[in-house]
């Protein structure tokens, strides 16, 4: 009987899920032979609670690594609706649980972030066969040091600073560069620090404006008559770190903030009276073509969790720990954000660099 072994990519794209859905049908293919089939689900947990799946044939998967996207289509079910019956009337798990039934399913392996791993959790407990593989621009997946996605958008955020950093100096401007994180400051710590960023600004560690402010006036009355500002886009100064999110949606709506990037830009060019302006990547940051780094990390991952197929070992999320490839139990951290802690060594050397983290 043929090992049937389903794939789905749900969330936000990032480069990486075609080289990992590549690795581990290759895998697959390489352990099993004729004896396997890959079934293909369309458009994440939407397209499992739906029936939307084919079998795949084998070369769909050849000329993948280098491509972005998914070949498999994704999009957001939000977890926190898994359970609710709406106005369509779908018991959501029920039909996901009917569809892995239909589809014949052995397993299912899920590539997704922080969201994607909470359903992959559920269907687990749920008694399916489930193996989650870690994919974030955000790096922020507990239990892992690196997710797939993660230095490709690295990569692009320090191509923006560079390239910020010639407009800057020719026109002595203040350039406030707000990059993705909405939690988790990863990627504006890694390509702050990469791209010479002289302020960085993290969701974890709220900034105090005074604090920003002077740091360029100090470069100013130092002669340097430009500055740049890696900003997360989940930012917050220390006023909003005592508010709960409500509140703090409620306050910016009240003083019309739309952005944290356009309120630190304002509040710069009225105490300094510098040019300020705002520069927001967007979804330039997960688009394009993986990195060398993470075509080999997802190649990891995939052909892993084929590994994993093999043995029967399921209710695990692949993971990167001291450069080995291993698993976690997926309750184990399933719902976990991975922050930047305090302690982080990138802090640290962003410190001593004399990069002013607000």
């Amino acid at each position: 009987m043929k090992k049937r072994v389903g794939i789905l990519t749900s969330g936000g794209d990032c480069p990486g899920l075609n080289a990992t859905i590549r690795g581990a049908a290759k895998a697959l293919y390489q352990r099993f032979g004729d004896d396997v089939e890959i079934i293909g689900v369309q458009n994440g947990y939407a397209g499992l609670i739906h029936g939307d799946w084919r079998v795949m044939e084998r070369h769909e998967f050849s000329g993948i690594l280098t491509r972005g996207g998914t070949i498999l289509g994704t999009k957001r079910t939000p977890f926190k609706m898994m359970k609710v019956v709406e106005e369509d009337n779908i018991d959501k798990v029920a039909a996901m649980k009917k569809t892995y039934k239909d589809a014949k399913l052995d397993c299912l392996l899920c590539l997704g972030g922080n969201g994607t791993h909470k359903t992959a959790n559920l269907l687990s407990e749920e008694g399916l066969n489930i193996i989650g593989l870690p994919k974030t621009i955000d790096n922020d997946i507990y239990g892992t040091d690196v997710t797939f996605g993660f230095h490709t958008a690295v990569d692009i955020a320090t191509e923006v600073i560079d390239r910020i950093h010639t407009t800057a100096t020719s026109h002595r401007r203040v350039m406030v560069i707000e990059l993705m994180g909405n939690k988790a400051g990863w990627l504006t710590l890694y390509s702050g620090i990469a791209g010479g960023a002289d302020i960085i600004l993290i969701p974890e560690l709220p900034y105090n404006i005074e604090n920003v402010i002077k740091a360029i006036q100090r470069r100013a009355d130092d002669g340097k008559l430009f500055s740049i500002l890696a900003v997360a886009e989940g930012a917050i100064d220390t006023a909003e770190a005592a508010m709960k999110k409500k509140e703090r949606a409620a306050y910016r709506r009240e003083k019309g903030i739309r952005t944290a990037t356009d309120r630190i830009a304002a509040q710069i060019e009225q105490a300094t009276g510098f040019e300020t302006r705002v520069c927001v990547p967007g979804h330039m940051q997960r688009g394009g073509s993986p990195s060398a780094y993470d075509r080999v990390l997802a190649t990891q991952f995939g052909t892993h969790a084929a590994k994993l197929v093999e043995a029967d070992q399921y209710g695990v999320a692949v993971a990167m720990k001291n450069n080995i490839v291993t698993t976690n139990p997926l309750k184990e951290i399933a719902g976990k954000t991975k922050l930047v802690p305090e302690t982080c060594d990138m802090l640290t050397v962003a410190r001593r660099m004399g990069i002013s983290l607000g």
